[in-house]
């Protein structure tokens, strides 16, 4: 096996391991940062490789924290109280993922969205790559 299936086997068993730890170490500094910040490096380059990404000008990564949770629609504040309000269990129509994707092509207006991919996640915010 190559280095990167190394990495991408890895990040598939990373419940219990050091590279759990060490992430976890990072996300507690990326809960500071902005919002979307560009990287120098991609946190997962086997997974950045994969979806397009090579290490040349013109390739840009960048990290995008979306809030997580469930949205929730305003409650009917006047006329009759509707028997399924709609309130409560609605569901997002664009995933967390796809939101991310947005998010940095509006920061970036002069490049392309190519893919994006999971890094980590905590109570309160989840983290994706976005490779432009």
């Amino acid at each position: 096996m190559g280095a990167y299936k190394y990495m991408s086997e890895a990040w598939k068993k990373r419940r219990n391991t050091t590279l759990s730890q060490y992430v976890r170490q990072a996300a507690i500094s990326w809960r500071r940062d902005k919002a979307i910040s560009r990287l120098q490096f991609p946190t997962r380059p086997d997974r950045a490789r994969s979806l397009g990404y090579r290490r040349k000008q013109g390739f840009v990564v960048a990290r995008v924290r979306v809030r997580k949770g469930g949205a929730r629609k305003k409650r009917p504040s006047s006329g009759r109280r509707a028997k399924g309000l709609g309130v409560t269990k609605f569901v997002r129509g664009k995933s967390l993922k796809q939101i991310a994707e947005e998010r940095a092509a509006k920061k970036f207006p002069n490049l392309s969205v190519l893919n994006s991919y999971y890094v980590w996640e905590d109570g309160t915010s989840k983290w994706f790559e976005v490779v432009m």
